[in-house]
């Protein structure tokens, strides 16, 4: 499980620290990929499979189905956590989340979130500005 909110960087290469909390789960590698609002996706490779299997049997005759596989399949890449305990993000995903320097690193139960620092804040400062209609919107669907 991975929950909490960390501060990362990237170095030189491309490569920022797994938190050491999450480090155990993903050890036996895991797969990183474009996630949604312009962040990246990291999962288990158990998670991964488990998220692939669906993805597959969405209505291929459907254009948002389509788009979303592709979002979501053409963009994994295996991450393999090195002996100081980093991953190394690949350009073309860096690119489509903005990374430079500064990261924000999100547990979000069954995947880890990579997020460019300036746009994770921008992002929650909303999402918290609106928890009151979110929570509603929430119990609508009974949680």
């Amino acid at each position: 499980m991975f929950i909490g909110e960390f501060q990362h960087n990237l170095d030189v290469k491309g490569r920022m620290a797994i938190p050491a909390k999450f480090r155990r789960s993903v050890s036996g590698g895991a797969i990183i990929t474009r996630g949604l609002d312009h962040c990246l996706f990291i999962f288990t490779k158990k998670d991964w499979e488990k998220l692939a299997e669906k993805l597959v049997t969405l209505p291929l005759a459907q254009a948002n189905s389509r788009a979303f596989v592709r979002l979501m399949l053409s963009g994994a890449s295996d991450a393999e956590i090195d002996s100081q305990g980093r991953v190394l993000i690949p350009d073309y995903l860096r690119s489509y989340a903005g990374l430079k320097k500064a990261t924000k690193v999100i547990g979000v139960y069954n995947r880890i979130e990579v997020w460019n620092d300036a746009a994770w804040q921008k992002y929650k400062a909303k999402t918290e500005g609106s928890s009151d209609e979110i929570a509603e919107k929430m119990a609508d669907l009974g949680i």
